[in-house]
Formats: C-alpha cells, sequence, structure tokens
C-alpha cells in the first residue's frame, strides 16, 4: 500500500511541476524581458561577423588602409580593446546603477560608434566608431545574461539566459546577410557598419518600457517596485514565496558584505568552489573565442 501511494505522490508533484513551468513559459511579460535584453547578444554577434566583409571595401575606399596591414588590425582588434573596457567597467555600472540603465547606456554608446564608423572620413574616426561600438559590446555583453537572469523564474531561467547566446549567433549571421545585400550598394561598407545602430535603437526604445531587475531593486530597499516585477513574472500563488526568497538571499549577501567589511577579488580564490566555478566559466569562454569560427574568419580575412 505504501508503494503505490509514494508513486502516485510522486507523479502528482511532477504533473504539478510540469503545469507550472508551462505556465511559466506562457507568460509572455516574462519572453518580452528576455527578448528585450536579448537584443543585446545580437549586437555582440553582428559586431563580431560584420568586419569580416565589410573591410574589403573600406581598402578599397582608404588608401592607407589598403596599403597597411597594421591599420586594417587595428580597425579589426579596436572593438575587441573597447570591449574588454567596457567589461571591465560594466560590472560597476550595473551594481551601481542597475542593469536597465547599463543597457540603455551602452546602447546609446554603441549607436554613437555605429553612426561614426558610418560618416567615417578616414580610417582614424573609423577607428573610434569601432572603439566605442565595442566598449557598448562590453557592457552590453554583462547586463543583457544578469538581467535575463535575475528576472527569470528559476524554473526556466536556465533556457532563458541561453537565449543570449543564441541572439550572439543570430547577430553573426545577420551580419553576413547584411554584408551580402549591401555588396553592389553605393557606399557598401557605410551601410555594413552603420546598420549595427538599427538594434541598438530598437532596444533603447524596449527598454524603456522594461523595469529593473527585482534582485537590484531588493539590494537598493525599493521593495514595493520590486513586488510588483515579481507579480507579473510569477503565479499568484508563487509570487510570497519568491519575495522571501529574494529577501533571505540579499540580506545574507549584505551581511556578509558587512562582516569582512567589503568581498576581495583574492577572498574570492580562497574558496575552492568558487574557483573552480571560475576556471570552468573562463575556460569555456577562452575555447569558444579560439575555437570560434567566426573569429577565424576575421583573422583569416580574404585578399582581392
Amino acid at each position: 500500500m505504501g508503494a503505490p501511494t509514494e508513486r502516485k505522490a510522486s507523479t502528482s508533484t511532477q504533473l504539478s511541476e510540469s503545469s507550472r513551468t508551462s505556465k511559466l513559459w506562457a507568460n509572455g511579460y516574462v519572453l518580452l524581458l528576455t527578448l528585450g535584453a536579448g537584443i543585446g547578444g545580437l549586437l555582440f554577434g553582428y559586431d563580431t561577423g560584420v568586419i569580416s566583409g565589410a573591410l574589403l571595401y573600406i581598402r578599397d575606399d582608404f588608401r592607407e588602409v589598403n596599403e597597411s596591414t597594421f591599420l586594417q588590425e587595428t580597425i579589426v582588434s579596436m572593438a575587441i580593446a573597447g570591449a574588454i573596457i567596457g567589461a571591465a567597467v560594466g560590472g560597476w555600472v550595473n551594481d551601481r546603477h542597475g542593469r536597465k540603465i547599463a543597457t540603455l547606456a551602452a546602447d546609446c554608446v554603441f549607436a554613437m560608434g555605429a553612426v561614426l564608423m558610418a560618416a567615417a572620413p578616414n580610417p582614424y574616426v573609423l577607428i573610434l566608431g569601432r572603439l566605442f561600438v565595442g566598449f557598448g559590446v562590453g557592457i552590453a555583453s554583462l547586463s543583457a545574461p544578469l538581467y535575463i537572469a535575475e528576472a527569470s523564474p528559476a524554473e526556466i531561467r536556465g533556457a532563458l539566459v541561453s537565449t543570449n547566446v543564441l541572439f550572439i549567433t543570430a547577430g553573426q549571421f545577420l551580419s553576413f546577410l547584411i554584408n551580402l545585400g549591401f555588396t553592389e550598394v553605393s557606399g557598401t561598407w557605410r551601410w555594413m557598419l552603420g546598420v549595427a545602430g538599427i538594434p541598438a535603437v530598437v532596444q533603447f526604445i524596449v527598454m524603456l518600457y522594461l523595469p529593473e531587475s527585482p534582485r537590484w531593486l531588493f539590494q537598493k530597499e525599493k521593495y514595493e517596485e520590486a513586488v510588483a516585477i515579481l507579480e507579473k513574472i510569477y503565479p499568484e500563488d508563487q509570487v510570497s514565496y519568491e519575495v522571501q526568497k529574494l529577501t533571505n538571499s540579499v540580506d545574507k549577501e549584505l551581511l556578509s558584505d558587512a562582516s569582512i567589511g567589503g568581498i576581495r577579488y583574492l577572498d574570492l580564490m580562497k574558496s575552492k568552489e568558487i574557483r573552480l566555478a571560475l576556471w570552468a566559466g573562463v575556460g569555456l569562454q577562452v575555447c569558444y573565442f579560439v575555437l570560434d569560427l567566426v573569429t577565424l574568419r576575421i583573422l583569416l580575412l580574404p585578399r582581392k
């Protein structure tokens, strides 16, 4: 009698969890938050792929670029340099001003860079534009997955965060289509690089109507705003549990910070669990870029 009863209870629990997960997937608000923030991945992917085709025509317009491999390499790599700087300051911007403001700032910088590139009268303005675009990408590459993770229900968080990678790949694919589409158009590379500003503007407009991350709001003690957002994300019977869980998590984090006078990077490395997670995360990113075919395509640019 005991075994069948346990199996019934287990089956009932699984059906309940499945039903709850289905309701979360059907929540259009959650999907809107994910898609809105995920455009940051599209910017990342597009900027990574578009330069491989654009540089061929940049060499035609600027003789000094055609004659100098150093300038060609600088044009390609300056976006990566900007992304390094953007990623370095992105954490501070996200913590200080919130995920939403960080994303809006990234969009503004990216759009400015796209305009500079499209209107560049010489290679040096083009390089400056690439630096701006890279800076925006660096911030967006951090704020987009962070925003999605903090605004997603735990049951489907992994799947939603992975959409950022999907958008990166889609951006790379889109860049090759755009390159192909503008091959025979007057201005070729200017259109290729300038079009990058469109998704940045779209995301800026969308993000104006989206809320801040509920976790960040809790950290800043804006509880009413955070609860109002959680009520739109979770089913009614789950909101109070999520509020309590988030409150406990933030309180524990603040208590930990106060007890040690702030967290230092060296302290984090002393923890075996965090150290292993860091090596795994960084290692995967290194492998991604080392083995990435788009990166190889950029490095092995065709010569005319």
